[in-house]
């Protein structure tokens, strides 16, 4: 029988950063099975789905208080149900997107239509086209309303999509502004208070690292 713990807050904030990013790999990965499999998962084929070990999705699973069944594994829908206790915040986070570029935009359409509790409200831009108007779905205000709205909206999340030469200008604004957590996929090192969790996505990095495996 699967068992489940309930996680302190203390406990909750003690999770490894690299813990927290699988769990939510676990959670979407296990969101589409429950709806065309049965009701149990072997943590060897959670593993093998997302090309992890067994004894690494026992240890992250193990941290949130749930320990499988050894004859029919962990219950998929508590297991759901308890990665998104874990990791959610019950109302969700709002989310804005500042730079509203290519890339800015598929970001914005993707995170619209994506089942999780991350609010997209607002973006921000300096093109006078894009000011003023819904684009992707989202309301696009001028970079010095970043203040005003971010207030207005409690946003917590930003996602940086600007070029590299205005970033650090832009995340010292957003930071003043009470923007709590930085997902920034530019390729500038950002220096921002220790109060502000910051997530660099750096495409290059990751495809220079993919090439130097495959050659060698």
């Amino acid at each position: 029988m699967t068992k489940i713990g309930n996680l302190p807050d203390t406990v909750q904030k003690k999770l490894p950063p690299r813990s927290v990013e699988r769990l939510s790999k676990y959670r979407r990965l296990l969101s589409r099975l429950d709806q065309s499999s049965g009701r149990f998962i072997f943590s060897h084929e959670l593993a093998r789905l997302l090309n992890l070990t067994p004894v690494q999705v026992r240890r992250d699973l193990m941290l949130i208080g749930l320990a499988g069944s050894r004859r029919k594994g962990y219950d998929i829908r508590a297991l759901i149900d308890l990665i998104g206790n874990t990791i959610d915040k019950k109302e969700g986070h709002n989310v804005a997107i500042v730079g509203l570029g290519n890339l800015g935009r598929a970001i914005a359409a993707f995170l619209r239509k994506s089942k999780s509790r991350l609010n997209i409200l607002a973006a921000f831009d300096v093109d006078s086209g894009k000011i003023n108007r819904e684009i992707a779905g989202v309301a696009c205000y001028d970079n010095q309303r970043i203040p005003e709205i971010v207030g207005k909206l409690n946003i917590s999340i930003a996602i940086l999509t600007v070029p590299p030469d205005v970033a650090p200008d832009i995340a010292a604004l957003l930071t003043r502004s009470g923007i709590k957590g930085i997902l920034n996929f530019t390729s500038v090192p950002l220096d921002i208070p220790d109060s502000v969790y910051l997530k660099d996505y750096d495409i290059i990095t990751s495809l220079e690292e993919i090439g130097f495996f495959i050659n060698n």
